[in-house]
């Protein structure tokens, strides 16, 4: 990717280093038990969204209050960089929600190590990155990019961006309400169906990822040669059927929380093509 002004985002938290996050958030009564976080660890790795069991196991009322957290070192080279993508996106959803007589309310992207608190429970590194509709920010281990380099292998600099644009989009989702209903949806439908509509917000959020490379290429020129492969290798490689054959050597779509490979990669490559909100529609889609 090229980024020639090389501007930051001024809405980047660094909670690295702090253990369980004390240096960024504490809880107040609320309790979240260990299973609870186990549950969480393995719902995520059959991508199923994290805050669905987080919050159920809060108890006591608790509430997320925040503690000043510091920005990344000048340095950190990584850091800069998501630094610079967040910008980007920015940059790209202002500009969409203003044409459409919107304004755009800027997420907050959360480095953490390990763990960290988060308004919807507590977020660990295995979850990989999240989107936490209760505080609005973006939670990543920045360990996460090693993996999805060795594990996933799906190396390279767009493949990272490719990670935070699609939770970036969940962002997008939460703004124009459609997770909230989704939401709302999946607790009066039986749980095969609820997983199909998760799917749909899934690829949905893949789709907007696209859409910011389209508007953001077409403006800043961001794009370089190789960067569309690395995405698509990315979106492919944690597609449902790929995770649960590696991690039980074989695939069931009824359990399907994000979408297949081929689902994630076609719906990103919708929104890059299009560039148009209205082509992510995936709720109204006879096909997937």
């Amino acid at each position: 990717m090229r980024f020639d002004n090389g501007r930051q985002s001024d809405n980047v938290e660094d909670r690295r280093g702090a253990r369980g996050g004390r240096s960024g958030m504490r809880m107040g009564r609320g309790k979240i038990g260990v299973g609870t976080i186990v549950l969480a660890l393995v719902a995520m790795y059959f991508g199923v969204d994290p805050s669905v069991v987080l919050n159920s196991g809060l108890t006591g009322g608790g509430v997320a209050v925040e503690s000043p957290a510091g920005a990344p070192p000048a340095n950190d080279a990584q850091a800069r960089f998501v630094s610079m993508v967040l910008a980007d996106t920015e940059a790209t959803w202002q500009a969409i929600f203003q044409q459409a007589g919107g304004r755009y309310v800027e997420p907050k992207l959360v480095l953490f190590t390990g763990a960290t608190n988060t308004a919807c429970g507590m977020g660990q590194a295995a979850m990989g990155p999240f989107y936490c509709p209760g505080d609005q920010k973006v939670y990543i281990d920045l360990a996460f990019y090693d993996e999805l380099r060795t594990r996933f292998r799906a190396p390279g600099d767009f493949a990272q961006a490719y990670v935070i644009a699609h939770e970036v989009g969940h962002h997008v989702q939460n703004l124009l309400g459609i997770s909230g209903k989704v939401q709302e949806a999946r607790q009066r439908v039986s749980e095969a169906e609820g997983n199909q509509l998760s799917v749909r917000l899934e690829l949905q959020a893949d789709c907007f990822s696209g859409v910011w490379a389209h508007h953001a290429d077409r403006a800043r020129q961001v794009l370089e040669a190789g960067d569309i492969e690395e995405a698509l290798g990315a979106a492919a490689a944690i597609g449902d059927d790929r995770l649960q054959k590696q991690a039980q050597g074989y695939a069931v779509p009824d359990s399907f929380t994000h979408g297949s490979s081929a689902q994630r990669v076609r719906w990103f490559k919708q929104g890059l093509g299009s560039g148009d909100l209205k082509s992510c529609d995936t709720f109204s889609a006879r096909t997937l």
